[in-house]
């Protein structure tokens, strides 16, 4: 699984400038006098990471030098400012070259270069309040990400799942578990244990391509709370994953899964995340809802119905209709949701 980083990056002019030289565009490294100023290793891994010889880079100082040699090729960054995650980006080439760290950035008159550079081999501008990061498990409301801070692997794994992030090494990690096994399937041989074929190279293998961000459940989502009147939105990490929302009550709790599309694929998809999650809630599951852009048919409404589970769509801008299931169908399940057999 790929590190995470929390990188501030916007929240003064001088990181601001930076953004806009190396951010916002790629820097060309095969032309004079940048070129010179690469190692023969550096400008080879460049070349075999940025193909087309122009790469977006970012850096950091001497501070920082012990936390930049934990990183690698396919870690993610998220770089931050101005209380947002202002882009998200998987880690290319990282390396230590003061006078071509000078050629993009003005030393920091106190730190000094930033010498530790990497490129990004993906790069998305993006959005994302740290309101939504500071609803997902283990994080603190008012948590401003000052400094650049590498998250244990359990923040990690939230934040991938919570923000909906597809990294690359994730990707190449799933290919290298599943080839085997079709290839075994269309030649009729032994099918061998995937973990067994699974190496680091993945890591050292990565190309440049569009980091993928789903962002259409969270929006929904955040448009769901506001018409609830719910400020601080809560998710809860279970064995099965991340709730999307969970809303405790006295009597029991809710739980809520959003999907982007209300087609059959992804009611079917709500509806087993659902059942998963609700066996782990810390109080009793008394709703279980799938929420949905928009109105699913009949027929899928009426699947997410037999498991005593509403389903909830969006009609317009902050307006949003509950097709509940039936009271006697959705307390007879409530025993099945819980671990239990239905009454």
């Amino acid at each position: 699984m790929p590190l995470v980083v929390i990188q501030p990056s916007y929240g003064n002019p001088a990181a601001r400038r930076h953004w806009k030289d190396t951010l916002d565009i790629p820097v060309d490294f095969t032309t004079h006098p940048r070129a010179d100023l690469l190692t023969p290793d550096q400008r080879k891994q460049l070349n075999q990471f940025h193909p087309s010889g122009a790469a977006r880079f970012w850096g950091a100082t001497s501070v920082q030098d012990k936390q930049m040699e934990r990183l690698s090729a396919g870690d993610i960054v998220l770089f931050t400012g101005k209380n947002h995650v202002r882009g998200i980006g998987e880690i290319g080439v990282l390396f230590r070259n003061a006078p071509f760290a000078n050629s993009m950035w003005t030393a920091d008159p106190k730190k000094g270069s930033w010498h530790n550079v990497y490129s990004l081999l993906s790069f998305t501008p993006i959005q994302i309040p740290y309101q939504e990061i500071w609803a997902l498990p283990g994080f603190n409301v008012g948590d401003n990400f000052m400094g650049l801070r590498i998250l244990d692997s359990e923040k990690a794994t939230t934040i991938l799942d919570g923000l909906g992030i597809e990294s690359q090494v994730d990707i190449e990690h799933n290919r290298n578990l599943h080839e085997p096994v079709a290839r075994a399937l269309r030649s009729h041989t032994d099918v061998v244990d995937g973990e067994a074929v699974h190496t680091p190279t993945t890591r050292y293998a990565l190309r440049e391509r569009e980091l993928v961000v789903h962002r259409t459940e969270a929006l929904l989502l955040q448009e769901y709370t506001q018409s609830l009147g719910i400020e601080q939105p809560k998710r809860l990490r279970t064995p099965a994953g991340i709730t999307d929302l969970h809303l405790p009550s006295p009597d029991g709790s809710e739980v809520v899964e959003a999907k982007r599309d209300s087609t059959r694929r992804f009611v079917r998809e709500a509806l087993a995340q659902l059942l998963d999650y609700a066996s782990h809630t810390p109080e009793p599951a008394i709703r279980l809802t799938a929420l949905f852009p928009t109105r699913p048919t009949n027929q899928n409404l009426a699947l997410l119905h037999r498991y005593g589970i509403d389903c909830v769509y969006r009609t317009h801008p902050l307006t949003f209709e509950r097709a509940a299931a039936p009271e006697k169908t959705r307390t007879g399940m409530m025993l099945f949701w819980q671990g239990g057999q239905p009454g």
